[in-house]
């Protein structure tokens, strides 16, 4: 009876099966080999960066590699074109340079020396007496030329009439005081009369106190009429004037 009661009961007598098979699905879920499994997508775009990065760098390699060598190239045509160009130019000094050979010209007769000197004596003596005498030919024509030019110059200048130097004068005659008789004074000024003077305009201008003095103008040759002649003059009329003193001088 109590077999049949357990036959009849539901009793889960392999799980022990059920728990060995979780523990194995565990134990595989957290090993390294499914760790590998997880990270394997980022490792393999590290590794396909890296392969991106080799390339690159081997592509500028190349193109550097590319251009050293026509560097080269470049370097190798210029120089076999210098090389062209200095045998040519030594091909040419060669051709330009006379062939002597020392031996024979040691060997060359001494006979012929003192005739070859003998005629360049004789062709310089020729040179020297023909040059000489054209020379003094030449000598003698340009003294006559330069006489000639410089007596028209002469002539010339003594003909043109000379330029005479005038100047133009602006004199301060002052008074004693204001009693003095101003038109006295300009009569006495103006009788001076000398060659080479000509008196001008003249005006009363006042200085101060009643006192007035006489501005007059005269232009004078410089040649015979100087400023401390005209002053002495003036000045002589001692009885009207007091002093002379020169407002403005130009030359005309």
């Amino acid at each position: 009876m109590a077999v049949n009661f357990l036959a009849e009961e539901k009793i889960w007598f392999d799980k022990y099966k059920y728990d060995d098979a979780e523990a194995q699905y565990y134990i595989k879920l957290n090993s390294p080999v499914s760790g590998k499994v997880q990270n394997s997508p980022a490792k393999q775009s590290a590794v396909q960066c890296s392969d991106i990065e080799m390339c690159a760098r081997v592509i500028s390699l190349e193109k550097e590699n590319q251009s050293l060598h026509q560097v080269v190239e470049d370097l190798r045509l210029a120089m076999s074109k210098l090389e062209a160009r200095v045998s040519t130019l030594e091909k040419s000094l060669v051709r330009t340079q006379p062939a002597i050979c020392p031996q024979a010209q040691h060997n060359k007769p001494s006979t012929t020396k003192p005739e070859v000197k003998k005629n360049e004596d004789d062709d310089d003596q020729d040179d020297i007496d023909l040059f000489g005498s054209s020379d003094d030919d030449e000598k003698a024509e340009t003294d006559r030329v330069r006489e000639e030019r410089l007596r028209q110059y002469a002539e010339k200048k003594s003909k043109k009439p000379a330029v005479i130097a005038k100047s133009s004068i602006l004199l301060d005659v002052k008074p004693w005081d204001d009693e003095t008789d101003m038109v006295k004074l300009e009569e006495c000024v103006r009788t001076i009369q000398m060659d080479g003077l000509v008196w001008g305009a003249s005006k009363l201008v006042p200085v101060g106190y009643g006192i007035k003095k006489l501005q007059i103008q005269c232009v004078v040759e410089d040649d015979k009429v100087g400023t401390d002649l005209l002053e002495e003059e003036i000045t002589k009329f001692e009885d009207y004037v007091q002093s002379v003193d020169i407002a403005a001088f130009n030359k005309i």
